[in-house]
């Protein structure tokens, strides 16, 4: 049967709560997900809580339970699986081992199936065997443990997600707001994904990873931030962009600038600018006739040649395929603008921007 004449079917996506979950990571697919519709108003995703037992409540880390209405039958239906954070992994998280329970459990998703963590829930996946040989994040106090208890695992802790292209892991609580608006936004495209940001109060993409939200000691309140570089910077992408540039908006040194815009970003100004300028090719390039040349100019990369090489560190695909996958539809999981560089963090796998020079 032609594709356009198959039935409507929403995705579905399953989220398996476990005992001593959060409460909060619990409902952030179900709020990311439940939003997005098509232009005919019917709901892009279906979303279904279910348990590894039979139907019936699952403790949480507060002093409330979930009553689940799904057993781990409504694995076998899934196309996307979403394991959030449990505070009551036991020797999953001790020891990398499964639960006999769980095991069977997960033995139901389906192969093909899409799968993604939030926080600690990497720890099933991994002790599943889902991530061997692969990139994966968590939240940044748990990294070095992941990495201890799983040495085939590739851990990164600095970023907010990991898109691997059909798995993938978020870092903490909030993070997982990051991983599901991004496959939103790979699904979908980035208008969808920035409406469903818009009506949650949360920003489409945030900058930066993990770092910035690491303790550490509280810098002089008197001293100044670089929110107007980065604003300035902002409003003139088109243009080349010098390091110095960038830190006179500020009154600072090039020296102290670097310094202040890492504490507070986590990345350096240089990367976050590749950032900024990668988020404006991709929404020209889903959303414009521009051709390559002039997006690339528009970007701030100056020529298709440099934009390509960007795009393909960052998202691991070329313009011209990223524009086909977004423009007819959404390239859905595990299509061509998904895979690639593995980490979609907005720098690519290499962690580069440009050197010195910010243009």
């Amino acid at each position: 049967m032609p594709l356009d004449e198959r039935p409507f079917r929403p995705h579905r996506v399953v989220v398996l709560a476990l005992d001593g979950l959060l409460p909060f990571e619990l409902g952030i697919p179900h709020r990311i997900f439940g939003r997005p519709r098509d232009g005919e108003g019917r709901r892009l995703y279906e979303v279904v809580t279910c348990s590894v037992r039979p139907p019936g409540p699952v403790e949480t880390d507060a002093d409330f339970a979930v009553d689940v209405a799904h057993g781990p039958e409504a694995l076998a239906t899934a196309d996307t699986v979403i394991v959030p954070a449990s505070y009551e992994l036991g020797p999953v998280f001790e020891r990398g081992v499964l639960t006999d329970e769980l095991a069977a459990a997960l033995a139901r998703i389906r192969p093909g199936t899409r799968l993604a963590s939030i926080c600690t829930g990497v720890y099933v996946l991994a002790a599943a065997g889902f991530l061997d040989g692969r990139p994966a994040t968590t939240h940044w106090a748990d990294a070095e443990r992941l990495q201890r208890l799983f040495p085939r695992i590739d851990v990164d802790p600095d970023v907010l997600f990991i898109d691997d292209g059909d798995v993938l892991t978020s870092a903490g609580v909030a993070a997982g707001i990051d991983l599901c608006l991004h496959m939103v936004r790979r699904d979908h495209g980035t208008a969808v994904a920035n409406d469903v940001a818009r009506r949650t109060v949360v920003p489409p993409h945030r900058d930066g990873g993990q770092a910035q939200y690491i303790e550490r000691p509280v810098p002089d309140p008197q001293q100044a931030t670089t929110t107007a570089a980065r604003a300035w910077a902002l409003g003139r992408l088109h243009e080349p962009i010098q390091l110095r540039d960038m830190a006179e908006q500020e009154a600072m040194s090039v020296r102290t600038f670097t310094r202040r815009f890492r504490e507070e970003a986590g990345i350096s100004p240089g990367q976050w600018l590749t950032q900024q300028r990668v988020e404006r090719a991709r929404h020209l390039l889903e959303s414009s006739d521009l051709s390559v040349d002039r997006i690339a100019r528009s970007a701030g990369f100056g020529t298709a040649q440099s934009m390509r090489q960007h795009l393909q560190a960052a998202l691991g695909v070329t313009p011209t395929a990223y524009r086909r996958t977004f423009r007819t539809g959404g390239g859905g999981a595990g299509s061509e603008g998904s895979r690639g560089s593995g980490r979609v963090d907005g720098v690519g796998r290499d962690g580069h921007g440009p050197v010195g020079a910010l243009a």
